[in-house]
């Protein structure tokens, strides 16, 4: 994780700030603070750093003249990568009370940054939240004191952080996802990747978020073939074998035209119809397409049969399949029809389908509205949010 960058030190302007005009250096002071500035100033850090330690020798020193040594020493020391010692001129510079309202933010933000680079996480963290003191709305001061909790191990202050913040980062939320894995927290964990996939669509999120879903208790494996569904939309169909056990999977809900249309994509990307499998690629697609033959044959007759016997499962598959055929109006008032029999086996399950067929008909709105009421305990619920962030947030394959 890349650490913020910061100034080494604030630049100084020379020894005596116009908010403390009153105050003086005496001459034996100013001579070896002169000239280490002008060392500091030529490169000479350690130079400079030495020459300091004669104006630290002379006695009876005024609080202006300690705050000016500590001045030049907190840009020699930064200079020339002695940290420890440009940190203790720091702090004392900082608590001399004497920087004007426009450095002392310099200051505290480059201080908490030399502890966070040495390592230093407890002073750094200190630090980090007196320039937050001072300017609440610090977005660099946020993200360093988050990232300082991270790497520190405060995990649930750094989870606290994150979560307080509006849209957040891919970075943040990515941080906020390896805590929850590190806290076990699983309910968490995939609500940050909800996050991720619908703010920053990318193949990884979609595939953990997919897989999960399909591993969780309770869920139905009647849904396996809305789980592919998903991911031909978002292009994460590739193997012969997922193509050969979607289109199976769409004979077996009755949706030969969905079936012959996975079938076809799978010959496209060169998935099926090569290799020592491609006569059973051949088979599944004759029997894909007689299946539609016959159905459209018969589709009238099934039709009323259905509807005669209130069958719900049966005239809404028959709709579902029309609208694969291109038969949006069709096939969408078949499904709704449908769903007022009441007599559907699983009802939130319909209720998905009817979503995804509205997107697939060009109906956005109207699918977005249906996604929305679909509850269910055995999946469908999660699979309703995650065509939403999809529809909402789409990636191309």
């Amino acid at each position: 994780m890349a650490a913020l960058g910061f100034t080494a030190a604030a630049p100084l302007v020379g020894l005596v700030p116009a908010a403390y005009a009153a105050d003086t250096v005496r001459a034996e002071v100013g001579k070896p603070l002169q000239e280490a500035q002008r060392l500091t100033g030529s490169g000479k850090h350690r130079e400079a750093l030495a020459k300091l330690k004669e104006a630290d020798a002379i006695g009876g020193k005024s609080e202006f003249e300690k705050y000016q040594i500590e001045r030049v020493r907190a840009s020699a020391a930064a200079a020339g990568g002695d940290n420890d010692t440009a940190a203790r001129a720091f702090e004392a510079v900082i608590n001399s009370g004497r920087l004007s309202a426009s450095e002392k933010p310099k200051f505290t933000e480059a201080l908490a940054g030399m502890y966070y680079r040495a390592k230093d996480y407890p002073k750094a963290i200190t630090w980090i939240q007196r320039a937050l003191q001072d300017n609440p709305n610090n977005a660099t001061m946020k993200q360093l004191l988050t990232q300082t909790y991270f790497i520190s191990g405060r995990y649930a202050e750094a989870a606290k952080e994150l979560q307080s913040s509006g849209r957040q980062s891919e970075e943040n939320l990515q941080m906020l996802a390896n805590i929850q894995l590190k806290q076990n927290d699983k309910a968490g964990y995939v609500q940050t990747l909800e996050k991720l996939a619908g703010q920053y669509p990318k193949a990884s999120y979609w595939a953990d978020l997919l897989n999960r879903v399909q591993g969780k208790p309770g869920f139905s494996s009647t849904l396996n073939l809305d789980v592919m569904r998903l991911k031909l939309a978002l292009g994460q169909l590739s193997k012969p074998s997922e193509f050969m056990e979607m289109a199976q999977l769409a004979l077996q809900a009755a949706n030969a035209p969905e079936a012959i249309k996975i079938i076809d994509q799978g010959y496209k990307k060169g998935a099926l119809g090569t290799g020592t499998d491609a006569a059973r690629h051949q088979r599944l697609k004759d029997l894909a397409n007689k299946t539609l033959a016959e159905n459209t044959a018969n589709q009238a007759t099934q039709e009323a049969n259905l509807i005669k016997e209130k069958d719900s499962d049966g005239l809404f598959n028959m709709g579902y399949a029309q609208v694969a055929a291109g038969k949006a109006d069709k096939g969408i008032a078949l499904m709704e029809q449908a769903m007022k029999l009441g007599t559907a086996r699983r009802p939130e399950e319909q209720k998905l389908h009817y979503g995804i067929a509205l997107f697939n008909a060009g109906k956005k709105q109207q699918a977005l509205t249906a996604l929305k009421a679909v509850k269910g305990t055995a999946g469908e619920a999660e699979l309703a949010r995650y065509w939403t962030l999809y529809i909402n947030n789409p990636m191309s394959a």
